[in-house]
């Protein structure tokens, strides 16, 4: 990979920034019932006392040539985005898909590649058509395959000459832990419902769904390059003791190489079986599902980084302040405001890790800074923090290049503010854009370069080389042939 080739850009999801949720003749999404202000929770039938924040977004459905515009000039060369499921189809469950929501993504894509961006479709990223969650029952019900490759070959077969790389869902591993089940699965369940045996065997179902799109993908064209996405969150043991050391062994393994070693290996490894056993769990999987999972192994393995966690045996379930993952505090870490734990050094841990298992090209979809940014009274935004957060990954990310690791893309989260998934806000800001928008969802939507535009367009300008001090020689690995 050289600097030239390497995809430096953004990430984003329709859900979280389009806005514009019943236009062009758009269905509701799971997240058009999902209230926002930090305290989520799913409604059913909302009114207009519910602020739905997925309703406005930032308005890139309407803004989205100016925003473009903007990430061009800083340099930005790859734009991973998401196709909002029932724009296309609207109920989910349809046979044709909806000429005006393609239509839609045609004029985004052209745009892209119009600006010398690379286009980078996520096929669903947490926005299940709120039918297939209501009247389906969400990824529990096996019926939602058939859905879901016929959405998928909707996209392969109207892309096919403007789009190179897709993945196909976002943080798919996100099903074995509870907050997964609706976000990412579309499953309407209380506490006592919300158990691993239902998670997971709708985790195999988005598995299988996953495998069938990309064999259907290599047949509708040879080129197009398919990759899994995890979320990665490295697992320390709180200790040294050998009992953590194996329950952060065991916390990787069930959180994250199931659904990558599934992605990769088109299997089901021989330690799945008797580690699910262990937590009750026995999964429906049919012959033909193991023929579709053989013959749909992915390409590359994308992941989102934001954070490490510590195990501790004694405290198993526990979950740091803040986290949406299970760990107790690292107390050689910081944290951001929302209880994150700052640990750049994970990242480099975590490409080594995922290099050494699959021996795959890998790309960083995600890896992005939540604050509350505030506008001094100059009128610009001095994000300071988010530099640091960033440049500190990126070297890491650098570093991991020169010892051997195979990355050929990082798009931080996000380029544009947007509504955090997790707790539906604005007022957690990730971009290097800012959006006049107040938690409330009141506001211009104008967008105003932070500092941190103007720091990451030198980086892309540099292809790396600002952040680098001393590494291997003073030799940038993106210079290298």
């Amino acid at each position: 990979m050289t600097e030239k080739n390497f995809l430096w850009g953004g990430a984003v999801s329709a859900a979280q920034c389009e806005g514009a949720w019943n236009e062009g003749g758009k269905g509701e999404s799971v997240m058009d019932h999902y209230t926002g202000g930090g305290k989520r929770r799913v409604i059913d039938n909302p009114d207009e006392n519910d602020f739905l924040p997925s309703h406005r977004g930032v308005d890139f459905y309407h803004r989205f040539r100016e925003d473009i515009e903007m990430l061009a000039k800083a340099g930005i060369k790859a734009f991973r985005m998401s196709i909002a499921w029932s724009r296309i189809f609207p109920r989910g469950d349809e046979t044709e898909p909806n000429e005006e929501g393609l239509a839609f993504y045609d004029d985004v894509i052209d745009c892209l590649r119009s600006h010398g961006i690379e286009p980078i479709l996520t096929i669903s990223h947490y926005e299940l058509p709120w039918v297939l969650s209501k009247d389906y029952g969400g990824w529990q019900n096996r019926q939602l395959i058939e859905f879901f490759v016929r959405f998928a070959r909707s996209l392969f077969i109207r892309y096919k000459e403007k789009v190179k790389y897709f993945m196909t869902f976002n943080e798919i591993n996100s099903m074995t832990d509870k907050f997964g089940a609706y976000i990412n699965g579309g499953m309407i369940l209380d506490d006592e419902q919300n158990s691993d045996s239902l998670r997971m065997q709708a985790l195999h179902h988005m598995l299988v769904a996953s495998a069938a799109a990309v064999k259907l993908g290599r047949e509708i064209n040879r080129d197009f390059s398919f990759g899994c996405m995890l979320i990665y969150v490295p697992f320390y043991p709180a200790t040294s003791d050998p009992v953590d050391v194996l329950a952060a062994d065991e916390m990787q393994k069930f959180s994250t190489y199931i659904a990558g070693d599934v992605h990769v290996f088109g299997r089901y490894p021989e330690w799945v079986a008797p580690m699910l056993a262990k937590k009750g769990v026995k999964l429906g999987i049919t012959t033909d599902d193991e023929k579709i999972l053989a013959d749909g192994r992915v390409d590359f393995v994308s992941f989102s980084y934001y954070m490490s966690s510590c195990i501790s045996a004694a405290a198993p379930e526990q979950k740091a302040e803040g986290n949406i993952v299970t760990g107790i505090p690292n107390p050689y870490l910081k944290k951001s405001e929302w209880g994150w734990q700052i640990d750049p050094v994970g990242l480099r841990i975590a490409l080594h890790r995922l290099f050494e298992r699959y021996h795959l090209p890998l790309f960083i979809s995600e890896n992005g800074f939540g604050a509350k940014d505030v506008m001094s009274d100059d009128g610009k935004i001095h994000d300071f923090y988010r530099i640091e957060y960033l440049s500190a990954h990126i070297k890491q990310m650098l570093e991991a290049m020169n010892e051997g690791v195979d990355v050929f893309g990082y798009t931080m989260w996000a380029p544009i503010d947007l509504v955090s998934a997790s707790g539906g806000e604005y007022s957690k800001r990730y971009g290097l854009l800012y959006v006049d928008c107040d938690n409330e969802g009141n506001g211009s939507m104008k967008r105003i370069p932070k500092d941190s535009y103007y720091w990451f367009a030198d980086v892309i300008r540099s292809g790396g080389k600002s952040l680098m001090h001393k590494c291997d020689g003073d030799v940038c690995p993106l210079d290298r042939e």
